[in-house]
This record gives structure tokens, C-alpha cells and sequence, in this order.
């Protein structure tokens, strides 16, 4: 999140108690700021991809000036002093994303009868590692939250096996080094991942309980292991929304030789591609994916998460190790990224997805 923080106008306590409209310190002032806020809001890329017009923003700009300042409490910024990149992050990505969440939500509502117990939407987030989804479901959660929805967060990561369960994959398949470590299809625990999206399907009333697995990827040096049960978040239904993310979520099986071509490895992490459809991608109903021209840029996003995990005083990766564990993951994303971007993910409906295409410094841009 490093690229959100602004030290020297972080948001104090004080500063966060005040009024929306006081951040403009005069009348001529705040209707200037409104206006060129207004105006760098409708030249955001998303606009036209969440439906929503000039006019619309008009109509809801007290809900966007509103949203903005949440987004800078939770991350500590001064709303006056964003730094263009910031302010972009703000108005062009998290925001247009939110209200896409919340239409969605709304239409998901409206397909059922007022006397049903309306399950929660599960959204899906495919994106690659390093490339945000992690701090953009952050900021959604946050915004979900403080507008009175009940939310819930989860990543394909909650459910690696655990070291021990890895360790036996990796001896099943002596010399793969797609398998030797986590994150290809066949890493994962697939029981848990139904077990849990099936009981957060079920959070429609008040009362209802159940706890999040959660994965620790600093344990073991970086390899990581399921962390202990005593530390899982637990939620209370009822649920209005779940968010569900992960750099391979709604991946398609393909023909054998396709993928043999990209790496003869690939051919058991295809085969063991076949059983995630039931595991994940049926559960979700409305999908996000972030769109990547070049999937070499994962190593350098995946090297700035693991040099601030190591500046938390957390144990994580070498650069090296996070050459080597990237180099795992790129078979797949050579193999699976142009279907998922020209088709889809795993069972979507267009009618249901987000396509957000970004640049490497991870903010959206225009499509070509």
C-alpha cells in the first residue's frame, strides 16, 4: 500500500471527526474544488464500462465526495493533498469498482422474491499476484462496511494446503516445479474452499456464525502454512456480500497440448484445473477481472510485496526466491490469461463482469 501513503499529510483523529463538506475552507473555494473534482472523476476510464454517465455523477457527487473521504480515513490520507496517482487510485478505480459492486448487488437482490432469505452475492476478483486486487477488496470491504453493508473477504490463499499437505504433493510429483511449491491448481485444499463458500451462502439470517481459514504465507520462510484456527476471523450473518480473490480464479481447463506446448508441466496442473470449477468459480456470480499486458511484470509487484513484508519485521522471500517462486506461476499465466480475458472466467455471464485493464503502476486504463 506503500504507494497510498503520505506521511506528511496523514488524516489525524481531529481530521477525521469533521463534517464532509469542511475539508473546503470557503464557500468559492469548495465549489471550485467540487468542480474540478466533478471533472477529473468523468475523465476516469471506468465510466463508460459501469454504465455510469456525467449526468449521474452529478446526481450522486455528494456520495462520491463521501466514499473519498472514507477511502482516505482508512489509508490515511489527507483528502485536500492527494498526489495525482492517489487521487486517481480514489476517483478512477475504487470508487467506479464500488458502485459496479453495489449495482450488482442490487440486481442480485432484485431477482428474488421478498419473502426469500436472499443468500449473499459472491464477487469473484481474477488478477494476477502484486498487481493490488488485495488492497482494492481492502478498500471495497472498508466502503461495504461504513454504507451498512455485511461483508465478508476471502482469497484462493485461505485455502493452500497446509506445509505438511504440500510437502506430499511435492514428493507425489518428484521434478515438477510447478507443484514443488504453492500456487498451481493441485495446491490447494479444495474440501475447505466448499466447505466455506457453501457456509457463507447460507449467512442469511442474524446470528448466524462461521470462521474464515486464513494462510500465512511468511511461516517456513516464505513457503508459508495454514495459520493456527485461534487466529481466523469469524462473521455474522446476515451476509450481503462476499468477496472472493485470486490471481488464478476462473481459470478454464484446456486441451493438452495447449498447455504442454507452454510447458509439458503444465499437463497435471491442467488435469487438476478440471475439479476447481466446483470448488470456486460456481459460486461466484458477478466477477471482476484486472487485465494485464504483460505477465513478466508480476516478479517486480510480487518483489515490492515481499520487500515490505521483510520491512514489517515479517520473515519473507530473497529476491531470488521470488524470482525463482514467480517463475512457477508464468507457465499458467501464459497458458490460461488469454482465454480468461477473451472469454471469461469459468462460467460467467457477460452480463456480470468487469473487465479492468491496467497498467504497471496498477491503475486502470483506457481500453485499446
Amino acid at each position: 500500500m506503500s504507494w497510498l501513503q503520505n506521511s506528511s499529510n496523514a488524516a489525524s483523529s481531529g481530521y477525521r471527526k469533521r463534517p464532509l463538506y469542511s475539508v473546503f475552507p470557503t464557500k468559492p473555494a469548495e465549489v471550485a474544488s467540487v468542480q474540478d473534482l466533478f471533472e477529473f472523476i468523468c475523465s476516469g476510464p471506468l465510466l463508460d464500462k459501469i454504465g455510469v454517465t456525467q449526468e449521474k455523477v452529478a446526481d450522486s457527487i455528494d456520495k462520491w465526495l463521501s466514499y473519498g473521504r472514507y477511502i482516505c480515513q482508512l489509508f490515511q490520507l489527507n483528502e485536500l493533498y492527494l498526489s495525482e496517482p492517489q487521487k486517481a487510485r480514489v476517483y478512477h478505480y475504487y470508487i467506479p469498482v464500488f458502485i459496479w459492486c453495489e449495482e450488482q448487488i442490487s440486481q442480485h437482490q432484485s431477482s428474488f422474491n421478498e419473502e426469500d432469505e436472499i443468500p449473499p452475492l459472491v464477487i469473484g476478483f481474477s488478477a494476477p499476484q502484486g498487481c493490488g486486487k488485495t488492497t482494492l477488496v481492502y478498500a471495497l470491504d472498508y466502503l461495504f462496511q461504513v454504507t451498512g453493508r455485511n461483508s465478508a473477504t476471502i482469497s484462493i490463499d485461505d485455502f493452500y494446503l497446509t506445509a505438511e499437505g504440500q510437502n506430499k504433493l511435492r514428493e507425489a510429483y518428484p521434478g515438477n516445479a510447478l507443484l514443488e511449491l504453492r500456487g498451481n491448481a493441485g495446491s490447494h485444499d479444495l474440501a475447505l474452499s466448499i466447505e466455506t463458500l457453501t457456509a457463507l451462502t447460507k449467512m442469511t439470517r442474524e446470528g448466524t456464525k462461521t470462521k474464515l481459514t486464513r494462510y500465512d504465507k511468511s511461516a517456513f520462510s516464505g513457503r508459508g502454512d495454514r495459520a493456527d484456527s485461534s487466529t481466523w476471523p469469524e462473521v455474522e450473518g446476515p451476509l450481503t456480500v462476499v468477496l472472493f480473490e485470486g490471481w488464478m480464479l476462473g481459470f478454464k481447463p484446456l486441451p493438452v497440448e495447449a498447455v504442454t506446448a507452454v510447458d509439458p508441466q503444465l499437463e497435471i496442473v491442467n488435469k487438476n484445473l478440471e475439479a476447481y470449477y466446483d470448488a470456486w468459480d460456481k459460486y461466484v456470480k458477478s466477477w471482476i477481472v484486472i487485465k494485464i499486458k504483460n505477465p513478466n511484470c508480476v516478479y517486480q509487484w510480487r518483489l515490492q510485496a515481499e520487500i515490505a513484508m521483510r520491512e514489517a519485521g515479517k520473515p519473507g522471500m530473497s529476491d531470488d526466491e521470488v524470482r525463482d517462486f514467480v517463475s512457477r506461476y508464468l507457465p499458467a499465466y501464459k497458458a490460461y490469461l488469454p482465454t480468461l480475458y477473451s472469454e471469461g472466467p469459468n462460467g460467467s455471464d457477460p452480463k456480470h463482469l468487469l473487465t479492468i485493464e491496467i497498467d504497471e503502476g496498477r491503475n486502470p486504463i483506457l481500453a485499446t
